[in-house]
């Protein structure tokens, strides 16, 4: 797949076809610069290719415009980041209600606090950003991420700053509201071991995907 970049023409990936199963889990291994969050942002539609398709079931997200893409990640795509990309000015229920209000969610905030409940920060729903632990920021993260009951979820480096013991209880939340959604899960980690646990392994290497 090739980008326009500011110097000119950019191809990052070469021959790259990766077909996802539903409800499949796929961890995508390599190392600094091989183009790994670049693919997370191709499959949201979040980056557009300058040759190359990207669908999502039967709609091809290359061939929409970005509003159109944008309403597709709000109704079917959830997302969780190593940075945790909380609002700081927002509780962790408001932060966790915002993708559901955004989408014009009637019953916003009952969602919400069961999505809290569901991480164990059922006691937390009042407390600001600043006020938690890393690895309570990161449950609010997967609290938003899974609200929305997206059909895809998308996780970058989802335990990268956390402890190795926080770390385990994320992976382990993550992986038990995965299984209870029936969602599927694309992530990206540098964690050996959480990728062991995926169905799938695969490492992006000078440009191609390879089953690792």
């Amino acid at each position: 797949m090739v980008f326009q970049g500011p110097g000119g023409v950019i191809r990052l990936f070469s021959d790259l076809s990766l077909a996802i199963a539903e409800g499949e889990t796929v961890a995508i291994l390599g190392a600094s610069g091989s183009g790994k969050s670049t693919l997370l942002g191709l499959l949201a539609g979040l980056d557009v290719p300058g040759e190359g398709q990207v669908y999502l079931g039967e709609t091809e997200l290359t061939a929409l415009d970005e509003d159109a893409r944008a309403g597709i990640r709000a109704r079917e795509l959830g997302f969780v980041f190593q940075a945790f990309h909380l609002l700081g000015g927002l509780t962790a229920l408001e932060n966790v209600m915002l993708p559901l209000e955004l989408a014009g969610e009637p019953q916003s905030q009952a969602r919400a606090r069961e999505s809290l409940r569901q991480v164990g920060l059922e006691a937390r729903v009042d407390h600001y950003p600043r006020q938690l632990s890393g690895g309570e920021q990161q449950r609010v993260a997967i609290a938003r991420a899974f609200v929305t009951r997206p059909r895809l979820l998308l996780a970058d480096e989802p335990t990268g700053n956390l402890d190795r013991e926080t770390g385990h209880r994320i992976q382990d939340l993550l992986f038990e509201l995965n299984r209870n959604n029936g969602t599927t899960l694309v992530l990206v980690t540098h964690d050996a071991e959480l990728a062991r646990r995926c169905d799938r392994i695969l490492r992006l290497d000078d440009g191609r995907l390879v089953a690792a």
